[in-house]
Order: C-alpha cells, then sequence, then structure tokens
C-alpha cells in the first residue's frame, strides 16, 4: 500500500471547525454596541463534530471516513483529518472563529487523502462565521467556502458495524483506500454474546471476543479461505494481526481504536446516521 509523509503545514485545517457560534437571542443581533444584547457561543465544547464535507469554489467534497473534531472547555481543539491527527488553539468570539496554531501528525496517507487535507489546509485560517442548525454545524470563510459537520454522540461497542478506515503499526499509520468499494472493505461487528464476525478485507471471519473494561481477548478465529489480489490479502494480514489476545480499546464518538501487544493496530468508525 502507497504511503506518503504528509507536511505539518495542515495543523490548524480542523480545529476551526468544531467551534461554531451562533447570536444569543436577545432583542437585537446581540453586537455588543450597547443596546443590552450579547452575543453567546454556541456550546460546541464537549462534543464529537464528525466532518461530512468541504465545499471550496462551488465544488464539494465528501470528507473521508474518521474525520472529526472535538473542542475542549479552554479553547483547544483535537480530532482526525481523516488520516492525520491534529490538535489547535481557537477563539469564539459571537459567530466568529479564529483559528491559531496547532500541530498534525506526520502520518503515510493515500493521495486522495493528502489532497483533502491539504485543501482544509488553505480553506481554513484566519477569522470564519459558524452557524449551527440543530445538530449541523457550518463554518464559512469571508469567500464563501464552507465545512459542514454534524455532532456525534458515542455509539456502543457491541452490535455497532465497525468499519476499518487505518492500520496502525507503531508511530506508523496508514489509511485504507477511501474508494474502497463498502464490499471489499474490512469490518467487524462485537455481540452482546461474546461473539465478533466480520470481514478481513477479503475473508469472513467469525470468533469469541470477551470484553472487560478497556480490553477484549479474542479467541481463534475462523475464516473463509478464498484467495484475493495481493494489496487486499496485505490489509487482511494487517488487521488480522490485531484480532489476537488481548488488545486495549477506545470508543469516541463514532470512532473505535484497537491497540494489540506490540503496537499494531487498526482504527475504524460506525456508519453516520441517517438524517430525517
Amino acid at each position: 500500500m502507497r504511503t506518503q509523509r504528509m507536511a505539518v503545514s495542515v495543523l490548524a485545517l480542523f480545529t476551526l471547525a468544531a467551534c461554531g457560534t451562533q447570536p444569543g437571542s436577545g432583542a437585537g443581533s446581540g453586537s455588543g454596541d450597547g443596546s443590552g444584547t450579547v452575543r453567546t457561543d454556541v456550546p460546541v465544547t464537549g462534543v464529537r463534530w464528525s466532518v461530512d464535507s468541504l465545499t471550496v469554489g462551488g465544488e464539494k467534497t465528501e470528507a473521508p471516513a474518521g474525520a472529526h473534531v472535538e473542542i475542549g472547555p479552554k479553547g483547544r481543539a483535537t480530532g482526525n483529518l481523516g488520516c492525520n491527527r491534529f490538535t489547535a488553539d481557537v477563539r469564539v468570539e459571537g459567530d466568529a472563529v479564529t483559528v491559531g496554531p496547532g500541530t498534525t501528525t506526520e502520518m503515510g496517507c493515500e493521495k486522495d487523502l493528502q489532497r483533502f487535507e491539504k485543501s482544509l489546509s488553505r480553506t481554513f485560517s484566519g477569522k470564519l462565521t459558524a452557524a449551527v442548525d440543530g445538530r449541523d454545524l457550518t463554518l464559512t470563510t469571508p469567500e464563501g467556502d464552507s465545512i459542514s459537520l454534524t455532532s456525534q454522540p458515542a455509539v456502543p461497542l457491541t452490535g455497532t458495524k465497525w468499519r476499518v478506515t487505518t492500520l496502525v503499526s507503531g508511530s506508523t499509520t496508514t489509511a485504507l483506500p477511501a474508494d474502497t468499494p463498502p464490499d471489499r472493505a474490512p469490518h467487524l461487528t462485537f455481540g452482546k454474546d461474546g461473539t465478533v464476525e466480520g470481514n478481513l478485507g477479503c475473508n469472513s471471519f467469525h470468533g469469541k471476543a470477551t470484553v472487560a473494561g478497556a480490553t477484549i481477548t479474542f479467541g481463534p478465529l475462523a475464516s473463509t479461505r478464498r484467495m484475493c489480489p495481493e494489496t487486499e490479502m496485505e490489509v487482511e494480514r494487517s488487521v488480522l494481526a490485531v484480532l489476537k489476545g488481548e488488545t486495549t480499546y477506545v470508543v469516541k464518538g463514532r470512532a473505535l481504536s484497537l491497540t494489540a501487544v506490540g503496537g499494531k493496530g487498526i482504527g475504524a468508525s460506525a456508519p453516520a446516521p441517517d438524517k430525517g
């Protein structure tokens, strides 16, 4: 699987995304001009915002699975750009969001993810205007480009179909191609009865998976014996290496990370909910 190094130039791009605000509900616009009204910040802290799409120059691009933003109570943003993780400072004043300096990881990413992240880095800088409508957050630049996000509550570990999006080996993370057909994408589902089943990227599998605290202990897995192209078999071997013995897991919002002894791991995401 081809990987390339990302430049740290994408540092602040998503930090801004999570800190949308809107005017307060006073009698006027809440501009702070002495009229007695105030501008209040939209309550975006403590919320996991899933990135849905980016619109630049009138062209809309769907975001890669797993892209998200979270804002802490002290104006620190963390998240994932679809491949690289980031942190950055943000300032919220009324419906204005100002992006401060930050950092990103330099993980190996597929070219389509690189293009998406670079587009975000060009789009998200300086002051943005935020608008919230129910669970939806939109951040808009002075030029009219925008990022669309949706608040995402945490989903349960069991009963959720987790689609594998990244492979981890020590400090190196590789994203699966965003255009991987749904029927060829590795996925797994944990049952409440201590079982796990899914697909490794080529072959289907099932077996035992005991959840206790922050760990999942996998028993021997039974799988089909199909042969697939080498690229798919390589992904399958990487996924299978994680689903052995005791692993640690973390669920945040709609994202799952599994880490095995030795530093190998996978990242997975749950399907986005249907919008009514």
